[in-house]
C-alpha cells in the first residue's frame, strides 16, 4: 500500500489539466434547428386554424412547417431514388403533400414534424457519442518527461515519443505512453484499461499503459508502443469502428418499408391512370388516387409500431432505466445471451473489509487488530487504506495517532502506534517476519486469497498479529439478476472482466455463472462478444467503465451502469441504468418483449383496417371524409393500445414476469 501524502515533486507539464468534456449542443446541429423551426411554425398554425381564422394567416405557417421539416428528408429520399432505392421518408413526404392537396393540411404538417424531430434526435445521439469518444483521448497526458543518457530531462509532446525512449512518471501523474518499467516501484490505477478495482503494484519489468494514473512512487518507463498504437488509442478506434459497423438499426416495420413504399407508389399511379384512361374526369380520378394514398399510407402501421416502444421507453425512464431510442427498446427484447462485467457492474466497485483475523497468541480482538491497522493506514489515501479506515469508523473505533509514518509502493506502510512499530501491507512481508515460512499467518492468507479476497498482513514489532481480508462487495441483487437473465434468454450469462482469474472465478461461483473470461483487455472483450455473435447469438453486454465501451458498442445491445459509469460507457451504451439497480435489467428486457407483443397486435389491427379501406376504395366508392376518418380511427386505436405500456402496472407486470423466472 502507498500514501498520497508522501512528499514528491509534481510536474506541471506532464499531465494536462482536466478540461470539461466537449458536448455537442442541441442547436449546434442543423437537423435540430430545422426540426425546432418546423415545430414552432406548426404550433403557431394549429390554434389559428382551429379557431377558424382566415387561411391567409395559418396557411403560410403550415407552408413553413412543410419546407423546414421536409426539405432534408425529401432531398435524402431523392438521392436514394437516384440510386434506384425508394426510401420511406420520400413516401411520407409524398403522403404529407397528398394530404395537403386534398385539404388535410394539419395531418400532413403533423407527419412532417414527427419525422423532423425523429431525425434531429438521431443526429444528436450520434454527435454526443462522437464527442465522448474524442474526449477519451484527454485521459492521455499532452506531454511527458523524457530522460536522456546523461540524466538530462526535457518535456516533449507525447505524440513525439518514439519506441525506445525512456520517460519519467512522477507521483500523481498519468502515464504518457505504453511501456515497460525500467526502474522504481509504485501502485498504478489502471481501472480505465482493465477495470481492476484496486491499483496494481508495478516494478521493474512490469507493463504500464498510457492514460493510467501513477501512485506515490516514481517510475522510469521505456516506451514500447507508438502513441497512435497505445491501448487507449486502440480503445477509441475500436469504439468508432464498432459503432460504424454495427448492424443497421431498423425497426421491424422498416424491414419491409421499401417494398411497401414502392407498391403504394405504383398502386396510386394505377388508381389515378386507369380510370383516367377509361374516360373518368381528372378531378374524380385525382380525388380517388389521393384517397387511396391516404388510406394506404403506412402512417397507421408506423404508429402501430412506435407508441408501444415509446411508452415502454417512458415507463422504463420513470423506473431508472434510460433507453435511448425505440430501436434499442425493440432490440432489448431480441437478446438471447448476456455478458456481464465484474467491477462496478456485479460488484459495487469499492473495496471493503470483509474479514478480520487476529492470530492465535497475538492477544488481540477483532476490534483491537482493526484499530492497529487503521491507525497505521490513516495517513494513507490508497484505496485499501481507505477501506481499512472506513471499517474502523464503521465500528466507531477511536484511532490513536500515528508517528514516523512511511510508505513503500507495492509493499505497504509502517508507523509507530503507542510506541510500537506497526506494519500493514502485502503478505510478502510475512516471509521476512520471525517465522519459518509456514506460520499460521500464511495459512490464513492462503485461505483468504482462495476465497477471492485481497489479504493484508498486520505486523507488530516485526511479528505477525493478524490478517485482514478485503474485497469488492457484491451487489445484493447480483445473483437474482443473473438467474433472471438466464431464464429470459435461455442461457446462463457469462462473466467478462479484466480482473484476475481467481477473483473472477470466486465471484462467478457465488452468483451462479459458469462461463468466466478473466484478465481481458478491452479488445479481448470485443473478441469474446463477436465470437458469440458469430455463433448466432444476440448479445447484451452490461458494463460501466471505459474498458467496457468497445464491447458495449460492438454488442447487439449495450447497457451501462449509470452511477459509476464512465462518460464514454454512458454515451456508447444503448441504455443506461440511472439508479444503478442491477435488477432493473431483466425487468426492462421483459418490458421490451411485452412491447414487441403489442407491436404485433397493432400491426394486425392496422393491416386489417388499411386493407378494408383500400378494398372499399378500389371496389366501391369510398368518400374521402370517411376514408380519412377510418384511417385516423385505426391510428387512434393502435395508438391507445400502445399507450397501455405507460402505466405503472406494465412495469410491475414485467418485473413480476422476470421474478417468476427466477
Amino acid at each position: 500500500m502507498s500514501s498520497t501524502l508522501t512528499e514528491a515533486p509534481q510536474s506541471a507539464c506532464a499531465t494536462r489539466p482536466a478540461a470539461p468534456r466537449r458536448r455537442t449542443r442541441v442547436f449546434a446541429l442543423a437537423e435540430a434547428r430545422w426540426a425546432a423551426f418546423a415545430t414552432a411554425a406548426f404550433l403557431l398554425a394549429l390554434p389559428l386554424q382551429l379557431t377558424g381564422v382566415t387561411a391567409w394567416l395559418w396557411g403560410p405557417l403550415y407552408a413553413v412547417t412543410y419546407l423546414a421539416g421536409g426539405w432534408e428528408p425529401a432531398l435524402e429520399g431523392l438521392r436514394a431514388l437516384c440510386k434506384k432505392t425508394l426510401d420511406v421518408d420520400l413516401l411520407m413526404i409524398a403522403a404529407a403533400l397528398g394530404a395537403a392537396a386534398i385539404g388535410q393540411v394539419m395531418d400532413g404538417g403533423l407527419l412532417i414534424v414527427i419525422f423532423a424531430t425523429s431525425g434531429a434526435l438521431e443526429a444528436l445521439a450520434t454527435a454526443r457519442t462522437a464527442d465522448s469518444v474524442r474526449g477519451l483521448l484527454d485521459l492521455a497526458p499532452a506531454t511527458a518527461t523524457r530522460l536522456h543518457e546523461d540524466d538530462r530531462e526535457d518535456t516533449v509532446a507525447t505524440e513525439e515519443l518514439a519506441i525506445g525512449d525512456v520517460i519519467l512518471i512522477r507521483p500523481g501523474e498519468r502515464v504518457g505512453a505504453d511501456g515497460r518499467v525500467l526502474g522504481g516501484a509504485s501502485d498504478v490505477d489502471q481501472a480505465t484499461i482493465t477495470g481492476e478495482p484496486l491499483p496494481v503494484a508495478k516494478g521493474v519489468g512490469d507493463e504500464v499503459f498510457a492514460g493510467t494514473l501513477n501512485g506515490t512512487g516514481a517510475l522510469r518507463v521505456r516506451v514500447e508502443r507508438d502513441a497512435s498504437d497505445s491501448v487507449i488509442a486502440r480503445i477509441v478506434k475500436m469504439v468508432e469502428e464498432a459503432s460504424e459497423t454495427k448492424a443497421p438499426t431498423q425497426l421491424f416495420i422498416e424491414k419491409v418499408e421499401r417494398r411497401y413504399s414502392l407498391g403504394i407508389v405504383f398502386a396510386t399511379l394505377a388508381v389515378f391512370m386507369v380510370p383516367l384512361g377509361s374516360g373518368a374526369d381528372l378531378n374524380g380520378a385525382l380525388l380517388r388516387a389521393m384517397t387511396f394514398m391516404i388510406v394506404a399510407s403506412p402512417c397507421a402501421v408506423v404508429l402501430a409500431t412506435m407508441p408501444p416502444l415509446l411508452s415502454a421507453i417512458a415507463n422504463a425512464g420513470r423506473h431508472g432505466v434510460l433507453v435511448k431510442s425505440a430501436v434499442v427498446m425493440e432490440r432489448l427484447g431480441q437478446i438471447d445471451a448476456v455478458a456481464l462485467d465484474k467491477t462496478g457492474t456485479l460488484t459495487e466497485g469499492t473495496p471493503r473489509v470483509t474479514d478480520i483475523r487476529p492470530l492465535t497468541g497475538s492477544g488481540l480482538t477483532e476490534n483491537a487488530l482493526l484499530t492497529l491497522a487503521a491507525a497505521a493506514e490513516h495517513p494513507s489515501e490508497h484505496p485499501l487504506a481507505r477501506a481499512v479506515v472506513d471499517a474502523a469508523r464503521g465500528r466507531d473505533l477511536s484511532l490513536p495517532p500515528a508517528e514516523a509514518f512511511t510508505s513503500v509502493p507495492g509493499v505497504g506502510v509502517t508507523a509507530t502506534i503507542g510506541g510500537r512499530k506497526v506494519s500493514v501491507g502485502a503478505p510478502a512481508r510475512l516471509t521476512g517476519a520471525e517465522d519459518d515460512g509456514s506460520s499460521p499467518a500464511l495459512a490464513v492468507v492462503q485461505g483468504l486469497e482462495d476465497e477471492g479476497r485481497t489479504a493484508v498482513a498486520v505486523l507488530r514489532d516485526g511479528t505477525p498479529v493478524g490478517v485482514l481480508g478485503i474485497a469488492d462487495r457484491l451487489r445484493p441483487d447480483a445473483a437474482t439478476t443473473v438467474a433472471a437473465l438466464g431464464e429470459l434468454t435461455g442461457t446462463t450469462p457469462m462473466l467478462v472482466t479484466g480482473d484476475n482469474s481467481r477473483a473472477a472465478a470466486r465471484l462467478a461461483e457465488e452468483i451462479g455463472i459458469t462461463g468466466v473470461h478473466a484478465g481481458l483487455l478491452p479488445q479481448d472483450k470485443v473478441t469474446t462478444v463477436r465470437q458469440q455473435e458469430q455463433a448466432g447469438r444476440k448479445v447484451l453486454v452490461v458494463g460501466d467503465g471505459i474498458n467496457d465501451a468497445p464491447a458495449l458498442a460492438a454488442a447487439h445491445t449495450g447497457i451501462a451502469m449509470g452511477r459509476a459509469g464512465s462518460d464514454l460507457a454512458l454515451e456508447t451504451a444503448d441504455a443506461v441504468v440511472v439508479r444503478d439497480e442491477l435488477a432493473a435489467i431483466p425487468t426492462v428486457v421483459a418490458l421490451s418483449r411485452n412491447a414487441r407483443r403489442l407491436v404485433v397486435q397493432n400491426l394486425v389491427i392496422a393491416s386489417v383496417c388499411i386493407s378494408g379501406l383500400v378494398v372499399w376504395d378500389l371496389v366501391g366508392h369510398l368518400p374521402l371524409p370517411l376514408g380519412v376518418a377510418g384511417h385516423e380511427g385505426s391510428t387512434v386505436i393502435v395508438g391507445l393500445n400502445g399507450l397501455r405500456l405507460l402505466r405503472d402496472t406494465a412495469w410491475k407486470r414485467a418485473d413480476r414476469r422476470s421474478h417468476d423466472t427466477r
